[in-house]
Formats: structure tokens, sequence, C-alpha cells
């Protein structure tokens, strides 16, 4: 299970998802662009790819042509 930087923090939106929600990269990891937005995933966007492409980390799902995301439960389980 990846633990989520909130954790013994205030709740992140992260942790209010169901189960069942989809996910983006954006909302995973942690972005130059946004350092104060947090992020449930200790690691970059490039990093993410390489551990999909690894298999050390779930695929994400197809969602349309130019969007992919994750189950949120897939993170939560790795």
């Amino acid at each position: 299970m990846i633990k989520t930087k909130s954790q013994g923090a205030a709740p992140s939106i992260f942790d209010a998802l169901p189960d069942s929600a989809f996910i983006r990269e954006a909302q995973l990891v942690q972005s130059p662009k946004r350092p104060d937005s947090p992020a449930p995933l200790p690691f970059s966007a490039p990093t993410l790819w390489r551990k999909v492409k690894a298999g050390t980390f779930p695929k994400p799902h197809r969602l349309s042509e130019r969007v992919t995301a994750w189950k949120v439960e897939s993170p939560r389980l790795n």
C-alpha cells in the first residue's frame, strides 16, 4: 500500500474518493507547476511512467483518445 503524504495531516481529496473513482496523473504525483497541491505519490510523473512500464505500478485505463486515469483503488493497493 502506498502511504499518502496526508497521513497524519488533514485528509486529502484522494483519501475521500471511493475506490471506484478515477484519478488522473496530475492528481497522483507532485508537479513543479503546482508545488502547493498535495499529491499521494512521493515521486514525479516520469517516475510514475517508468514504474508503469516496468510493471511495478498498475497500468492506467484509457478513458478517451487523450485521457488516461487510474482507478483510485489501484494506487492504494500498491
